[in-house]
């Protein structure tokens, strides 16, 4: 049986960890480089990293603090933000990162995920999808949720598996921030109709939450930010709360 992975979260602007609520209302969470370390010291499965403004501010992701924070961990390391070629991944992958992930940018091109798959291979792509439930359905937005798109989100994650990505990182705007529980209906969705795994994101609140995306959503993984930054969820104690309910995990 594969084991469920927990997954921290580093949202970084302007050099530091921050958390939003649905996406706005920002706020400081530490430095990214001790956090960093202190997760993959307390048994993260691994860790995602997301310059969260580098799209708007059409730039490239901080290299150079990729850089730090991959020497202080030792556990699978993906990267995202602002990432619009091959050319970006190579600097990541150079920098430390093991995977990458895609959003805007694969979206406005989607020949994008083809390319970097095909050169990088699958298991380095991470397509993240940022999906709002608006008018009875679950749509696309891109540019840090700035931007809705009207694309379908259960729609484009298969046209994205079907280009190569390996993995889909699933963020509901919806339940950003609000510690009320993960989107459970489109993770169980794309979990159960996508041939690769669903990271789940937006709404971790408690151990209970995470329990419930991993039943009911189906998940593969689940990847919060501001529980594990603000120390409400050790994740040593959420590992032997999700092992005591017949979770398979790594402790």
């Amino acid at each position: 049986m594969l084991t469920k992975r927990i997954i921290p979260c580093l949202d970084v602007a302007n050099g530091q960890t921050v958390k939003g609520v649905r996406f706005v209302d920002i706020r400081a969470a530490g430095d990214p480089v001790a956090l960093g370390a202190a997760y993959a010291q307390q048994g993260a499965d691994e860790l995602v990293f997301l310059d969260i403004t580098a799209t708007i501010e059409k730039r490239g992701t901080f290299a150079e603090l990729v850089r730090s924070i991959a020497l202080n961990v030792n556990i699978p390391f993906t990267v995202g933000g602002g990432i619009r070629s091959e050319a970006d991944v190579e600097l990541l992958l150079d920098a430390g990162a093991d995977k990458i992930t895609i959003n805007s940018a694969a979206v406005r091109n989607p020949g994008l995920i083809d390319r970097l798959a095909s050169r990088f291979g699958s298991q380095c792509v991470v397509l993240a999808i940022d999906t709002r439930f608006e008018k009875g359905h679950w749509s696309v937005h891109i540019d840090g949720g700035r931007t809705p798109t009207g694309i379908d989100t259960a729609a484009w994650a298969r046209e994205a598996a079907g280009r190569g990505a390996g993995e889909i990182l699933l963020t509901s705007m919806n339940h950003d921030g609000t510690k009320n529980g993960f989107a459970l209906d489109i993770t169980r969705a794309l979990s159960e109709s996508l041939p690769i795994p669903v990271i789940a994101s937006g709404g971790a609140g408690t151990c209970e939450h995470f329990l419930e995306v991993f039943t009911e959503g189906k998940a593969d993984a689940a990847l919060a930010a501001s529980v594990f930054h603000f120390g409400e969820i050790p994740i040593p104690e959420l590992k032997h709360y999700l092992a005591q309910h017949h979770i398979a995990v790594r402790l």
